[in-house]
């Protein structure tokens, strides 16, 4: 008899072991449930790491390749006019930056632009915006063609000139400072951060309008 009810005891006992289980079923859908947000999340920066630097590749093979060519071709030679006058080849070397500003500062620039370079690549993996990996391919593509000159190019490192050739509506930087394809990435990149900026869209893909509009509404 003391058999026969022990049984019964431990089969009653039985769904009681069934039942913790039972208890701690929400904690698996969570941990599912992150499980693809994790994968799509670690998905998404590759693209975008593909596009800031497939972009900033761009930019830089664009300029080295139109500065090898005007060093070779037009340097030493008078000013070419294209598009009926809008715009003129002219060679010049800058010592400063874009736009032949701060003339005498090479080495300062170099650095500055080693710091560019440094945070964007650093930011990078943070990415979760198409239009801010544009903008930041650009502005890298940029320095490091700017760059490229100053630590390469005469009279020596950190203190090479730059190669400009673009001159607007007259030879020289008559009416606007001559520049070069770096200078002009530089300037678009950072015009499409800043309009990003401006629009409420941060690097990281949050949309700072949508939250007002969610805090209003709650």
């Amino acid at each position: 008899m003391s058999s026969e009810q022990s049984s019964p005891r431990q089969s009653s006992a039985e769904p009681a072991d069934h039942g913790e289980p039972a208890e701690q079923a929400p904690e698996t859908p969570a941990d599912t449930a992150g499980t693809p947000a994790a994968d799509g999340s670690s998905r998404a920066p590759r693209k975008l790491l593909a596009l800031l630097f497939g972009v900033a590749a761009v930019a830089l093979g664009l300029d080295v390749l139109t500065k090898v060519v005007v060093v070779a071709e037009l340097e030493g030679e008078p000013p070419v006019e294209v598009l009926g006058g809008l715009l003129y080849l002219d060679v010049l070397r800058n010592p400063g930056a874009a736009f032949s500003l701060a003339t005498g500062m090479t080495w300062l620039l170099a650095l500055l632009a080693i710091a560019v370079v440094g945070v964007i690549v650093w930011l990078a993996p943070k990415l979760r915006s198409p239009g801010w990996a544009v903008g930041l391919g650009l502005v890298l593509g940029g320095a490091c063609g700017n760059l490229a000159d100053r630590l390469f190019r005469a009279p020596g490192p950190l203190q090479g000139h730059v190669v400009d050739f673009l001159s607007v509506l007259a030879p020289g930087g008559a009416v606007w400072p001559v520049f070069n394809i770096a200078d002009s990435c530089i300037v678009v990149g950072g015009v499409l951060v800043v309009l990003l900026s401006l629009l409420g869209r941060d690097y990281d893909g949050t949309v700072h309008r949508k939250k007002k509009a969610a805090e209003s509404e709650s």
